[in-house]
């Protein structure tokens, strides 16, 4: 069982039996600082709104930013898989890392600030996921039509989109589509009223379901 609990933009805290996961800590876009205490921080580049490791790690965690390969941390395999944070190869907005991971038998992947569509080979590497965390929010990342196309690829049984509009961000971020572009028209989309999810191997939905997350 794993407690996935969303701290706005792109940031997720993964609570399992004896480990505890952050993905993309933010500073500086108007909501609250994440704070956590962390085995594991995952930071899929270097920007200030992906990457503030130090309030979600604990003194022994370990961090991990912008990397590519395999590596084993306990009893955790993460790995990261080299792709760019914009549709010209990283030369407007640099690189970007996925990270896959399984965590009590589940396994997870985190596009990161994803600007680009998924190859054959980026999705062969990626292989079979049970829950996706995706950008939809376009501008800095894919948005709602190209994330929708991701999503297909990857055929997760939960898509959570994330790095979209919301109230309470800062003003440069108004380009940003809200998470509505993404979901509309779509078919099994669940609201949670919250910030958590909890997921088991055992009780996957049967059909991709997205689950739209709340800070409120």
């Amino acid at each position: 069982m794993v407690d996935v609990i969303w701290r706005g933009h792109a940031c997720f805290e993964l609570r399992g039996r004896s480990v505890v996961i952050v993905i993309d800590p933010f500073r500086g876009i108007g909501l609250p600082e994440p704070v956590a205490k962390a085995d594991i921080v995952l930071c899929s580049h270097s920007h200030a709104d992906h990457n503030n490791a130090d309030p979600v790690k604990k003194r022994s965690g370990h961090v991990l930013e912008g990397f590519t390969g395999s590596r084993k941390i306990g009893d955790v395999s993460v790995v990261g898989i080299a792709s760019f944070h914009d549709d010209v190869e990283g030369d407007r907005r640099g690189k970007n890392s996925i990270y896959v991971f399984s965590l009590d038998d589940v396994r997870f992947c985190h596009l990161g600030d994803l600007g680009h569509d998924l190859s054959s080979n980026d999705v062969d590497d990626i292989g079979k996921i049970e829950v996706l965390f995706v950008p939809v929010g376009g501008f800095f990342t894919i948005g709602s039509s190209l994330a929708t196309s991701v999503s297909e690829k990857l055929n997760p049984k939960i898509t959570i989109p994330m790095h979209y509009r919301m109230p309470g961000m800062s003003p440069r971020f108004n380009a940003l589509s809200t998470v509505d572009d993404f979901i509309k028209g779509k078919a099994n989309v669940k609201k949670v009223e919250g910030p958590l999810l909890t997921v088991t191997k055992d009780e996957m939905p049967k059909e991709t379901t997205i689950v739209v997350l709340s800070l409120n």
